[in-house]
C-alpha cells in the first residue's frame, strides 16, 4: 500500500496572493512548484528563441499570438503555470490571462531547479491539457525535446526545430545550433 501524500495543496487564488519575492510560483494538481529567478543563460536562450517565434506568429495574428513569461495560464483552481514562452489562439487573447486556455506551443528552458518539474510534472500536465506542442530546451545537452499529447517519449532535436502554426501556414524553423551557439560555457553549468 502506497503512502498518502500529506503535502499541503494550494489553490490558484492562494498562490496569486503570495507577495512578490522574486520566485516563480506555479501549481500542478495543487502542488506548489517554486523556482528562483532565471539564470543568465536561460535568459540568453529565450532572447534568441522568442524573437523567432514572434516574427513567425505575428503575420498570422488572426490565428494566434506569442507571449513570454510571466503570463498566467490558469486551468481551474489547482493548475497555474507560466511557460517561458507560449503561443495561444487569437480568440483567447482578450486582455484577461484566465481566457488563455489553449496552448498551441509551450516552451520551457530547463534549469537545475526546474528540471524535474519541466520534464515530468509540467509535461504530464501539458499532455493532459492537450498542449499541441511542448519544447523542453536543455542548454547543457544542447538539444530540445519535442512532446505532443499522447507521446510516451520525446522526439529529440539537436539540429533543427520545426513547428507549424496551422496546416496552411509555412513552418517555423529554428536552428538549434544557433540557439545554443556562443553561450558562455561556464554559465551553462547553472542554467
Amino acid at each position: 500500500m502506497g503512502m498518502r501524500n500529506a503535502a499541503r495543496r494550494y489553490t490558484v487564488d492562494e498562490v496569486l496572493a503570495f507577495p512578490d519575492d522574486g520566485n516563480r510560483y506555479e501549481l500542478v494538481d495543487g502542488e506548489l512548484l517554486v523556482t528562483p529567478s532565471p539564470a543568465q543563460v536561460h535568459q540568453l536562450i529565450l532572447a534568441r528563441l522568442f524573437p523567432q517565434l514572434y516574427q513567425y506568429v505575428a503575420p498570422h495574428n488572426t490565428i494566434a499570438h506569442a507571449f513570454f513569461a510571466p503570463g498566467d495560464i490558469i486551468w481551474g483552481e489547482r493548475h497555474y503555470v507560466q511557460p517561458d514562452t507560449f503561443v495561444v489562439p487569437a480568440s483567447e487573447v482578450t486582455g484577461n490571462w484566465r481566457d488563455c486556455q489553449t496552448l498551441l506551443l509551450a516552451v520551457e528552458v530547463i534549469s537545475p531547479s526546474s528540471e524535474a518539474a519541466d520534464r515530468v510534472t509540467k509535461r504530464q500536465l501539458y499532455q493532459k491539457r492537450n498542449v499541441a506542442t511542448y519544447w523542453v530546451v536543455d542548454a547543457k545537452a544542447r538539444l530540445v525535446e519535442v512532446w505532443h499529447p499522447g507521446d510516451d517519449r520525446p522526439q529529440v532535436e539537436a539540429f533543427t526545430l520545426r513547428w507549424r502554426l496551422a496546416p496552411d501556414v509555412e513552418e517555423c524553423v529554428v536552428d538549434v545550433h544557433t540557439l545554443f551557439g556562443a553561450l558562455p560555457e561556464r554559465a551553462t553549468q547553472s542554467v
